[in-house]
């Protein structure tokens, strides 16, 4: 009996958490943004700044996501496949954009890439602009999710038997051939996790884009930033909608990776 109430007061106190900590904060957003009707709504979504400021964020973190999924699976599979010296301190900087303010990313490669550094003055020189365009947007959006891919392989491939890749090796496989037909079916699961989060964080990111895009509208304004102009301007329905656009948008994708994820769970 005493065991069955315990069990009960967790479950409502858990229920209760994620309604105050998820739930209400989320229906508000919804109630905010529908609060004017549905024409006024489209009308802030649809508005050429507020448009091309979504489009931009979704084309981008879209971007940033392949790159991750890419280079974050390399390097999880570099981190559990082999040892090197410095492997414990490349471990533990994994997770340095998770410690550091996004704001103080932004002031970093501000530092980093600006005209008054000696790398920005060198490509400068070269031709190249790396800040205030589309390009610092990625590279700002890369360095926030960083951790994101290399976290959730990790564990996968933590879990495979390395005796099969060697199976596979003494059977004349090549390295390529073996990571794609034992490796890679195994961390599709996180991959297709972290990506996912990856997205979701790219679509909400402010601190650091705000620094190094230049915030041009309709030319480096994301979503984030344009959202945070409207409350400025005292319009806070417009923000909530567009608030509700990227909402709706994390949502599904969370949905259909874990509808994908469950799939490749089974299969397994």
């Amino acid at each position: 009996m005493i065991n069955k109430v315990f069990k009960a007061t967790v479950r409502s106190v858990l229920i209760g958490y994620l309604i105050v900590l998820l739930l209400i904060p989320i229906g508000s957003i919804y109630f905010k943004g529908f609060s004017l009707g549905w024409e006024p709504f489209w009308q802030e979504v649809t508005g050429p700044l507020a448009w091309k400021s979504i489009l931009l964020t979704v084309k981008l973190s879209i971007v940033s996501t392949v790159i991750q999924a890419i280079v974050g699976t390399i390097i999880a599979y570099v981190l559990v496949r082999y040892t090197f010296r410095g492997k414990s301190i490349l471990n533990s900087m994994v997770d340095l954009p998770f410690s550091l303010p996004t704001s103080v990313a932004g002031l970093m490669f501000l530092t980093l890439l600006g005209p008054s550094s000696p790398l920005g003055v060198w490509l400068d020189h070269a031709g190249i602009k790396l800040l205030y365009n589309q390009t610092a947007i990625v590279i700002g959006l890369v360095f926030v999710t960083f951790p994101f891919v290399i976290r959730t392989v990790q564990p996968l491939l933590e879990q495979i038997d390395p005796a099969e890749e060697q199976a596979s090796f003494t059977l004349g496989a090549s390295r390529f051939y073996t990571f794609c037909r034992i490796v890679f079916p195994a961390i599709v699961p996180g991959i297709l996790a972290g990506s996912m989060l990856a997205f979701s964080r790219s679509l909400a990111e402010f601190g650091a884009i705000s620094l190094i895009s230049g915030n041009l509208p309709g030319k480096t304004m994301v979503a984030s930033v344009y959202i945070y102009g409207e409350t400025q301007n005292y319009n806070p329905e417009g923000a909530a909608a567009i608030s509700l656009v990227l909402l709706t948008l994390s949502l599904l994708i969370l949905w259909i990776i874990n509808v994908l994820t469950r799939g490749k769970g089974r299969l397994a």
